[in-house]
């Protein structure tokens, strides 16, 4: 048990953000993470220490512990540092949880965050963890902190569990949700480097004003994080609309050259009647450019005109599967291809662009059906396409069929580029359809505009290009992989070294989508 004898606790957070494996150095970029924000928010209200260890690349075992004995030689020593840990990182972070208690073994070690919710025994026997948070973290982490400091036994805090002594586990009832997301206080911007973030190098602020979601996505890890909570009909909540706007003009003046604001939320326009009062009060008070997530099935076309008046540039929407079978037997999105079509024409007359985001390589999916993916991106007119290779997060529903299925492979198979393994949608497959998916979404538009004489001869070419039986695969997936080194390389030298002239480029961009939908 650690006593600290009336002293404040002094935490760290560390926040592996990095997809790929790279170890080359890093000194500024990476990601803004709401959560951690607020963690740090409520801690420092109440009167706790809160240092940030951002680790913007895969580290070395050297580069690790010199830049931990860095931070705690600055702090005089931490003695609560936790791990923030998403699925894709657990490896990593089990690998940095050791090298912290070689250094320190007296640190108390906690992991908290979406792996951690949906697998919690698995997190906490890991070597060297002492504790897991199951759920919403601010208030649980505080009273930990608070008992700590106080000297109080504080294995029973609510929605933590510990590892005792024995090796044995103590699971402690999960905290209630609070419906009145305005108790938080403002995030903690100041944790991170904030002007040296990738989005604020081309001034864009990412938001979040709100936690959760109703729905029941098969994929996604919502469904579950809402069943660990006892009050779990009011998972979904937003700030007031008041409190958002204060939230965004408490950013705006700590960082008055953020130009654009990314609203991060799961979904931004699920609560109808809180999307148009907060929308006013923003066109009123904020009126910057901004984007957010979007569902096709609770849209209007008068909201739609509301979006593009308040600032609206681009909007964001989960298409998941061009396969209307598939969306509805799998994901459970009932949206059909008709009203994804008929949505997406109201952003085309308003001029404002479209971003998809898709999956690639579900669960009995095949190349074919992947098609149809491409094809209705290409019907719907999108602007950018964002394909994800699917991941099949423990928990979930679409997890469960993938093992029931006998789709996922023994052992760690977190570093695999594709998770499943399946034999009608071979590893080539996918990774050609994520790779060229754009390509051909720019292909099929094409296609579709021409008169049907040309048109449609030209759709079954594109047909055969895709899903014959003697396109080389592997070949084209190591060349598309050559070119997304390049072009990444390029967008990181933009992004770091001519920010201005990125933030240039895109504007000309929208701008150019606006002028010509207009027409």
């Amino acid at each position: 048990m650690i006593n600290l004898n009336g002293r404040k606790a002094r935490m760290l957070l560390v926040y592996p953000d990095y997809t790929d494996r790279d170890c080359t150095a890093k000194t500024s970029g990476g990601n803004y993470m709401e959560g951690l924000a607020s963690i740090s928010a409520v801690l420092k209200q109440g009167g706790h220490t809160v240092k940030l260890m951002h680790l913007l690349n895969l580290h070395t075992e050297k580069d690790f512990k010199d830049k931990l004995k860095k931070l705690w030689d600055e702090t005089d020593g931490f003695d609560i540092i936790g791990f923030s840990v998403r699925t894709t990182a657990f490896p990593d972070a089990q690998t940095y949880i050791k090298w912290t208690k070689e250094s320190y073994p007296e640190a108390f070690i906690i992991c908290g965050g979406y792996h951690p919710t949906l697998v919690p025994d698995e997190v906490l026997a890991a070597d060297g963890v002492d504790c897991v948070c199951v759920g919403d973290g601010e208030y649980a982490e505080l009273e930990l902190c608070d008992k700590m400091s106080a000297g109080e036994d504080y294995t029973g805090v609510e929605s933590l569990y510990f590892k005792l002594p024995d090796g044995s586990f103590k699971h402690n009832p999960i905290r209630p949700l609070f419906s009145d997301l305005d108790r938080l206080p403002i995030p903690d911007f100041d944790l991170f480097d904030y002007d040296n973030l990738e989005s604020s190098k081309v001034g864009t602020a990412i938001v979040v004003v709100s936690r959760g979601c109703f729905y029941n996505c098969t994929y996604c890890g919502n469904g579950n994080f809402r069943k660990v909570y006892p009050n779990k009909k009011i998972y979904a909540r937003f700030r007031s609309p008041e409190n958002a706007i204060l939230y965004l003009k408490t950013l705006l003046e700590k960082h008055p050259y953020i130009k654009f604001i990314n609203f991060r939320d799961a979904i931004f326009n699920m609560f109808p009647d809180w999307f148009d009062k907060f929308m006013d009060m923003y066109k009123e008070e904020i009126h910057l450019p901004c984007t957010g997530n979007i569902r096709f099935d609770i849209l209007t076309e008068e909201t739609v005109k509301k979006m593009k008046e308040c600032g609206f540039y681009t909007i964001d929407m989960g298409l998941e599967s061009g396969d209307q079978e598939m969306r509805f037997k799998y994901l459970r999105r009932y949206q059909t291809d008709e009203m994804i079509i008929n949505c997406s024409n109201w952003f085309h007359k308003y001029g404002i662009a479209q971003l998809t985001y898709n999956i690639i390589g579900l669960p009995y999916e095949d190349i074919h059906k992947a098609l149809k993916t491409i094809k209705l991106n290409a019907r719907i007119k999108s602007d950018r396409v964002i394909p994800n290779i699917f991941y099949p997060y423990e928990g979930t529903p679409l997890y469960e069929i993938s093992k029931e299925a006998g789709f996922i492979p023994e052992g760690d198979f977190t570093q695999r580029r594709v998770p499943l393994i399946q034999p009608q949608f071979p590893e080539e497959q996918v990774l050609f359809i994520e790779g060229y998916f754009m390509h051909f979404v720019r292909r099929y538009k094409l296609a579709y505009r021409l008169p049907k004489f040309f048109g449609v001869p030209y759709e079954k070419w594109l047909d055969h290009r895709v899903t014959g039986k003697h396109v080389p695969y592997s070949f084209y997936v190591k060349l598309h992989d050559g070119y997304s080194s390049i072009r990444n390389s390029l967008k990181d030298f933009l992004v770091n070294r001519m920010p201005g002239l990125y933030v240039k480029l895109r504007m000309i961009k929208h701008h150019k989508k606006a002028q010509k939908d207009a027409k």
